[in-house]
């Protein structure tokens, strides 16, 4: 069974994805933080680098957002790198444009943002001016493919991009059309608000995190969306059928005295997701390093001895840590490089069957992944697109003290 639960409190809304019981996505929405994200700003240029090919945007936020040459320039140049122009010839000290920030501000940096403009819905991401047709490519089937391409290219007019997402599989051209209809009128309401204003300013925010995770992920591969607050389950309700009438009665207020987390035992398992070592069931452990670099995996043993020869226990643990790391890179929302260290293996089939492994389970991950394949040096590397802090900076500050690393001054260096 698949669950989505949403825990409405005061300071917080959370959000858990299970599936037959067991924790695959969770996100957290605090009320007095701003997703930025999906947002549209009218900036004005502060700065322009020539050297970096780069520009400082004010977007009224405490840093000012970052424009790279590339999200700037037309589509069509992106292809050509030698064809890029200076950074110079495109904005100017005191120009002011629409912006959308694409990535959230974290680490001391501002928020980094684009003139790539794209609106999601439910069936399609509209991209109002860039000329092209793309299907997601968890649409496997060639057939539906092209079906779904030609219904795309009926519904938009030149200029006009879409990108058709894996839940509109099967969908007519009506759901596409409706779909393509809402979203312009989101783009002119922007142009309209830009007009109307001055640098900087907030133009259109996007849809809440809840919202957003519905929209995405609420199909109907979802038997149930539980949530424990009725005023927002009726809110809920009208938002699913804008989009979907026969979920509506999938979505059911949860009104046990127990909180729902413990119900449905997820307190537990976040409790064990965010540690530093991390179990397998077989009695081998993952060990977690971040930096601000990467992140590190680490495959031990631990306590599992196999019952034959050694190439068998390692291979058993690798394949077993393959699916818990996919699916706790997908839990901790890590973005950025990862690298995994499994554990060394002799034979050149095991290595295959642990890195097709990988692939198979990172592909329930709705952020885009590529596994990249082992380095010389036997580790294997992942990228993940990263768009925000991951879930851990989001429930949990740092020490002030040790600012996290968790060690001390050894009491003899202290006399």
């Amino acid at each position: 069974m698949k669950r989505m639960i949403v825990h409405c409190g005061e300071q917080s809304t959370q959000m858990a994805l299970l599936e037959d019981g067991r924790l695959v996505e969770f996100a957290v929405e605090r009320a007095a933080s701003v997703r930025l994200v999906g947002s549209f700003y009218k900036g004005r240029v502060v700065n322009v680098l020539p050297g970096m090919q780069a520009a400082f945007i004010d977007i009224g936020q405490k840093k000012n957002a970052f424009l790279y040459v590339d999200d700037c320039l037309h589509p069509h140049l992106e292809k050509q790198p030698k064809q890029k122009p200076p950074i110079t010839s495109l904005l100017r000290v005191g120009q002011e444009l629409i912006v959308q920030v694409m990535k959230e501000p974290f680490g001391g940096k501002g928020a980094r943002v684009t003139t790539h403009y794209s609106l999601p819905g439910r069936h399609l991401v509209f991209m109002p001016q860039a000329d092209y047709i793309g299907v997601s490519k968890k649409i496997e089937r060639e057939s539906e493919r092209n079906r779904l391409k030609q219904l795309a290219e009926a519904i938009r007019a030149n200029e006009e991009g879409i990108i058709i997402r894996t839940v509109a599989q099967g969908e007519t051209v009506e759901s596409l059309a409706q779909d393509m209809g809402t979203l312009r009128q989101q783009w002119k309401a922007v142009e309209q608000a830009a007009l109307a204003v001055s640098a900087p300013a907030l133009l259109h925010q996007d849809v809440s995190m809840a919202e957003r995770m519905i929209r995405d992920a609420f199909t109907h591969n979802v038997d149930e969306l539980v949530i424990d607050d009725r005023k927002q389950a009726e809110l809920m309700k009208s938002y699913v059928c804008t989009f979907d009438a026969e979920l509506v009665e999938r979505v059911i207020v949860y009104q046990d005295r127990e909180p729902i987390f413990r119900r449905f035992h997820i307190e537990g398992q976040l409790d064990k997701t965010f540690q530093r070592k991390t179990w397998l069931q077989s009695g081998g452990y993952l060990v977690w390093d971040q930096t601000e670099a990467l992140t590190v995996v680490d495959v031990n043993t631990g306590k599992y001895t196999g019952t034959s020869d050694l190439e068998d226990t390692v291979f058993f643990t690798n394949m077993e840590a393959a699916e818990e790391i996919a699916r706790l890179i997908r839990l901790r929302d890590i973005g950025g490089i990862i690298i995994v260290d499994f554990i060394d293996m002799d034979s050149d089939d095991h290595r295959k069957s642990v890195l097709e492994q990988l692939e198979r389970t990172i592909r329930k991950d709705r952020t885009k992944c590529l596994v990249v394949g082992w380095t010389k040096l036997g580790l294997l590397e992942i990228t993940r697109k990263k768009v925000r802090e991951q879930v851990m900076s989001r429930l949990y500050t740092s020490c002030p003290t040790c600012d996290g690393t968790g060690k001390r001054v050894p009491e003899l260096q202290q006399l």
